[in-house]
């Protein structure tokens, strides 16, 4: 681990893996819908979402998927990751109260561009609700090392100048 709790580019091998897990509440649905400006009825309104296939209200896909993102900026690879790419594909619905865990594992490593392939995957309950991958670039200790500034600040002298 870095000094920041995550992994750089070079420490990171295929089959690294790392989960992060979320309760979804009635809360978090309304405030994804405000956030988002997403006011499907099927999300918001009990009646409406009672006459749909679901027969009760359920999380957006994308409120979902965001506990992805929270493993992969968590955990694996950790703080300072810039994500690129994701590709979604929705399995099964969250509900309110429903627990979330995502894991996200290294497939491959793309030194030349120091990016990283992630299979990504969401369950509740131990079944699949979401499947899919992600790109990102994490930290790379190449790149902090280049862009640190000296240990010290510049003296008197070389402030007068």
């Amino acid at each position: 681990m870095n000094d920041i709790m995550g992994y750089d580019f070079e420490d990171l091998k295929p089959g690294m893996s790392a989960s992060f897990a979320k309760t979804i509440t009635d809360a978090d649905i309304v405030l994804f819908a405000g956030a988002s400006g997403d006011n499907n009825a099927v999300h918001i309104d009990d009646e409406f979402a009672q006459g749909t296939p679901f027969k009760g209200r359920i999380a957006h896909g994308m409120l979902t998927a965001s506990i992805i993102s929270a493993a992969i900026a968590g955990r694996l690879p950790g703080p300072g990751t810039i994500y690129l790419g994701q590709n979604l594909r929705f399995k099964a619905p969250v509900r309110p109260g429903d627990t979330v865990q995502a894991t996200v594992t290294v497939r491959e490593l793309i030194p030349g561009k120091r990016r990283v392939v992630l299979d990504t995957l969401c369950t509740v309950g131990g079944k699949v609700v979401i499947d899919g991958d992600a790109l990102v670039m994490p930290t790379s200790r190449a790149n902090r090392t280049i862009a640190e500034p000296p240990a010290h600040g510049p003296d008197a002298a070389e402030l007068e100048r």
